[in-house]
């Protein structure tokens, strides 16, 4: 059998992006592949052929899949088989959702489905670009009605050079990681974050993702041409003329003076009033079977839609009584919370989050599978939690949803590069509840975040703080915009029903972190270039705010949070300090109740609440670590005892021999004269031999103990002579030799001995 397929290739840099159809999934509307590199992902669309009885909204579902196998591996846990959408899996889903979904039919309200299965995963080519790119392809090939075609590009900066649809290997170079999507002439979306780049270099950015993409708009274009469905006839679900005309009558200005009411719920307690009493009125005149929940719905919607833009754009009112640029009045609180490390509320008008920081050490980093590439681990976490009760209504409580994890990620990437690089040793983790929502509680939770981890002591390269600029525009005929005004710090409802939310966070310095969202096809550069500069001025007012509450990073960290202490060991120590099976270590948890973290190039984390654990744990670990030092004193112990001498363990797990000639300043004929296993004596090191054994004296030892002994006597109380340490004698010790004192156990040196040494 013959399988017919349609390829289009499309040069990016040294590689080519293969666009395939007819070959997989064809009951599909329609389907495509889309290849880079060794990358493989399959995007199929179907719509429904007609809506569910009383369907109200469009429902689309946008599901991105990443299969183990498509890397060569099994998937972790004990089923061994994929299981509910990771973060990732979640995130990407999003990202192919927000640019589609605007370009569908308004009133038609068939289910539509888009379904991203990643079959092949070279571990370099990140597939989410091209299941972005799949989904407008299958989309255009397919019959479902659909504005596209849309051109998704990743864009890096390494050294200053912009780069399209970088390696993971390269992102690990870059300051940028933008996601562009857009269309022949306009920006339809983007996202990502940024260490610190200048509003010049962001809106260069966006101009070279626009360019790059044109290839592969033009490649659909054609594919579709060659290869795509005729359209299907749809009906749109459309209010009747006379009823939308009716209700507008009914409610005449009342609407207006409704929605200029100031406070939100009094706001839409107002409106919903003047919704039911117009609504009883126009079920009398039409009948409850035309006037419909559905169509009530509908028109009301309208009626208001065209109510706010009204008013923005023709009497140059903001719902809240504002001008254009204001940003509404901002509340910072930090260290509310006792037990937390670091927290902070943080309130912009009706928006409020309380933000708390907790640290952890490095096993409280988050381990995740990356069959597709990039990082496997992250030690900066914020979750973001959006209650019923912050926007006063009731509902299913259960798990974050994809939009409280979308808003979380935003947050997250906009502090990330702000916050420690990879060497601070504590991971981090910022939650974000949201206490009360009426416009960019993602933002909030920026501003919010940021004042919790300088609460908790975390040193910041720079505070973050963030904002949301919207849009209303008039279009013509061509649906081109002929009029448009930006609205810094939008309101819910003016992202309800005007054009745009874009958010854009950073520091005084640069930005850090953005995501655009348009109900438009597409908007100009120019006007997003206008909108950067809005969000930069915004920004910086609402960094002045949160310098008043908190300007800098505290001192000292928070009682409750764990200290740590870092050290640096041989490597080749590591395996000593483990221990056979683990051994050592977990003995030396267990004594001092501190977690102990070793990284392989030899770097030690100790993490404890308690400074006694730590010193514990620290002068054991220093201990078994340590090199012998030619010329340095130790206090050791005796394990071995041999004719010619004894083995003192004088390091943890290090010994070294006490030559016999080596134990006094006489002649030593056995050597448990002088020591015996147990005992704890004074030893110098005197070298190490070129096969690493180690050399030591007691006879030096005591010697130079005596010089200093001497000299603190005739130096007086002020004196500070030459020290190894604790010189204190332990109960029951070895006494001096010299002058025919007795040695550690009360032995007396012979006559013999005395003489040869200068004795009596």
């Amino acid at each position: 059998m013959n399988v017919m397929s349609d390829k289009i290739s499309i040069p990016l840099g040294d590689k080519q992006l293969i666009i395939e159809t007819g070959k997989l999934a064809k009951q599909a509307d329609g389907a495509v592949t889309v290849q880079l590199g060794e990358t493989i992902v399959i995007v199929a669309a179907v719509g429904a052929t007609k809506a569910k009885e009383g369907q109200d909204f469009f429902p689309l579902t946008v599901d991105y899949r990443e299969k183990a196998a498509a890397a060569g591996k099994f998937p972790g846990g004990y089923f061994k088989r994929e299981g509910r959408p990771t973060e990732k899996e979640i995130l990407t889903s999003r990202l192919i959702d927000r640019p589609i979904r605007p370009l569908f039919p308004k009133g038609w309200y068939n289910e539509v489905q888009v379904q991203s299965i990643v079959m092949s995963a070279d571990g370099e080519n990140d597939p989410d670009m091209l299941a972005l790119m799949g989904a407008s392809a299958a989309l255009m090939v397919s019959d479902i009605p659909w504005a596209g075609p849309i051109g998704a590009v990743r864009v890096g900066r390494v050294k200053g050079q912009l780069i399209a649809n970088p390696t993971h290997t390269q992102m690990l170079e870059s300051d940028l990681d933008l996601v562009y999507v857009g269309n022949d002439s306009d920006i339809v979306m983007y996202e990502g974050s940024a260490r610190e780049i200048s509003e010049a270099d962001f809106n260069a950015a966006l101009k070279f993702g626009h360019e790059a993409i044109q290839p592969a708009i033009a490649a659909q274009k054609e594919l579709a041409a060659r290869s795509g469905k005729p359209k299907r006839q749809i009906k749109l679900n459309v209010v009747p003329d006379e009823i939308l005309k009716e209700a507008k009558a009914l409610a005449g200005d009342r609407m207006v003076a409704a929605l200029l009411t100031q406070k939100k719920l009094a706001r839409e307690a107002a409106v919903s009033a003047l919704t039911e009493e117009v609504g009883k009125k126009l079920v009398e005149k039409f009948g409850a079977e035309k006037v419909t929940e559905f169509v009530l719905h509908d028109a009301f919607y309208y009626i208001q839609k065209e109510a706010v833009r009204g008013l923005v754009m023709n009497q140059g009112k903001r719902l809240d009584g504002r001008d254009f640029e204001t940003v509404r009045p901002i509340y910072a609180e930090v260290g509310l919370l006792p037990r937390a490390h670091g927290s902070a509320l943080f309130q912009r008008g009706e928006t409020q989050a309380v933000t708390l920081c907790t640290l952890g050490t490095g096993e409280d980093a988050q381990e995740f599978d990356s069959y597709t590439g990039g990082a496997s681990e992250k030690k900066f976490i914020l979750h973001y939690n959006f209650p019923n009760f912050s926007v006063g209504e009731t509902g299913r409580i259960s798990g974050p949803g994809r939009r409280e994890i979308g808003h979380g990620a935003l947050a997250e990437r906009s502090l990330e590069p702000m916050v420690p690089a990879e060497s601070y040793p504590y991971s981090i983790r910022i939650t974000s509840e949201i206490m009360e929502s009426n416009g960019s509680s993602s933002m909030a939770s920026v501003c919010g975040g940021c004042l919790a981890l300088m609460d908790a002591g975390v040193p910041m390269i720079r505070p973050v703080g963030g904002i949301s600029i919207g849009l209303c525009t008039e279009h013509d005929d061509q649906d081109k915009i002929t009029r448009y005004k930006l609205l810094t710090d939008i309101i819910g409802w003016e992202d309800g029903f005007c054009d745009m939310d874009c958010k854009i966070a950073g520091t005084e310095k640069g930005i850090t972190g953005f995501q655009l969202d348009l109900k438009l096809r597409g908007i100009p550069h120019a006007m997003m270039t206008e909108t950067v500069e809005k969000a930069r001025v915004a920004r910086l007012h609402v960094l002045a705010e949160m310098a008043k509450v908190l300007a800098a990073p505290r001192k000292e960290l928070s009682k409750y949070a764990p200290r740590i202490e870092t050290l640096k060991i041989n490597p080749e120590k590591i395996g000593l300090l483990i221990g056979p099976g683990g051994k050592n270590i977990k003995k030396l948890v267990e004594e001092s109740g501190c977690e102990i973290n070793i990284e392989d190039d030899g770097t030690v984390n100790i993490y404890s609440v308690a400074e006694e654990g730590m010193k514990i744990a620290r002068d054991a670990i220093m201990g078994m670590t340590a090199e012998a030092e030619i010329g340095k004193i130790y206090r050791g112990r005796v394990v071995t005892i041999k004719e010619f001498g004894a083995f003192v363990e004088f390091l943890p797990g290090k010994d070294g021999l006490v030559h016999i000639s080596e134990l006094a300043n006489f002649r030593v004929k056995q050597t448990e004269d002088i020591v015996k296993i147990g005992d704890e004596i004074w030893v110098k090191c005197l070298g190490v031999d070129e096969k690493g054994r180690v050399r030591l004296s007691r006879r030096a030892a005591m010697a130079e103990r005596d010089a200093e002994m001497a000299g603190k006597t005739e130096g007086g109380e002020g004196s500070q002579p030459v020290s190894h340490g604790d010189h204190g004698q332990d109960a029951g010790s070895e006494r001096r030799d010299q002058n025919g004192e007795r040695g550690p156990r009360g032995d007396r040196p012979n006559r013999e001995d005395r003489g040869n040494h200068g004795g009596r």
